[in-house]
């Protein structure tokens, strides 16, 4: 569909394909910290699981990239400029997002890390009111109170003395939530004009290139670990990474920036169903209010329609 199609289609149809798409997208891209989990049982470094996961998305993103780029969607002329802000968020809404992620999960919860990581929503309605001038409607502002009442509330739930974790964990997902922000509010400003296909492929082939490049400097070692750990990483880059990212970028173009993180509220409740039933980790009582709260919040602002 080109963005002819989406102006003249059926708006119901075309939101309601964009809705599919990015919940399919959510509920995939959260079973990456349940893989992650399961791979840190082999004393695995972070930079060494997330190499695995995008050495082995690169060639699906070529492959896809190369067949598809004759596509009508992908023929809108691209610009110096554009080529730029695709690299700068490959590397800073993909790579170091991923990064950060990944190091937060090694003191966190998969449960936690998916309550934190998804105040994205807030995060791009944000940016967008900062750099774009978009307004922020009250009932938006009301959520946002909402969603970081939550992380308050999670954070008073959790051992936050020096040297538990928790804090530097937290730390590293929100930061990787702030850059995937970036990702989330580019791609809808960039993938209507250029294609989702064209789109996609180049920033996630710049971030897997970056990945590469800090594995190599790293010297982390991509050779002899354990048989289940090269299991995790193919399956987290075809179903956790590949098919997400073409979902997303889809929903996104689809939906807007701004509707499309608010739909991914329910990755929280997919990461903690999953933790159940995979992990069988548990949050107390106080992690689980917060957790409920940041939910609510960005539910409150996809249901606003002002």
């Amino acid at each position: 569909m080109t963005v002819n199609d989406l102006r003249t289609g059926d708006p119901a149809r075309i939101r309601r394909i964009g809705l599919m798409c990015l919940l399919l997208g959510a509920v995939l891209f959260s079973s990456k910290g349940i893989l992650i989990k399961l791979a840190y049982r082999y004393e695995v470094s972070s930079i060494s699981l997330l190499g695995l996961r995008m050495i082995f998305s690169l060639p699906l993103f070529l492959l896809i990239g190369y067949f598809r780029s004759g596509a009508k969607a992908s023929r809108a002329p691209m610009t110096l400029a554009d080529v730029g802000t695709i690299l700068s968020l490959g590397i800073l809404g993909y790579y170091l997002a991923s990064y950060t992620d990944f190091l937060g999960l090694r003191y966190l919860s998969a449960g936690m890390e998916r309550v934190i990581l998804f105040t994205y929503p807030t995060l791009v309605l944000l940016i967008q009111r900062v750099v774009f001038g978009t307004p922020i409607r009250r009932v938006q502002w009301i959520a946002t109170g909402i969603c970081y009442l939550g992380i308050a509330v999670a954070f008073s739930g959790s051992d936050l003395r020096i040297g538990s974790g928790f804090a530097t964990g937290a730390g590293f997902v929100f930061l990787s939530a702030l850059l995937y922000s970036t990702y989330i509010i580019g791609s809808g400003r960039l993938a209507p004009r250029l294609g989702n296909v064209r789109f996609t492929s180049l920033a996630l082939i710049t971030a897997s290139v970056s990945v590469i490049i800090h594995v190599m400097l790293a010297s982390d070692p991509l050779l002899g670990l354990p048989m289940p750990v090269y299991v995790y990483g193919a399956v987290m880059a075809v179903f956790c990474t590949v098919i997400p990212s073409y979902l997303v970028t889809e929903g996104v173009r689809r939906l807007g920036a701004g509707d499309a993180a608010i739909i991914g509220a329910v990755g929280p409740v997919a990461t903690i169903v999953l933790e159940y039933v995979v992990l069988q980790e548990h949050m107390n009582v106080l992690q689980g209010i917060g957790a409920a709260l940041i939910i609510c919040g960005v539910v409150i602002i996809g249901r606003s329609k002002g």
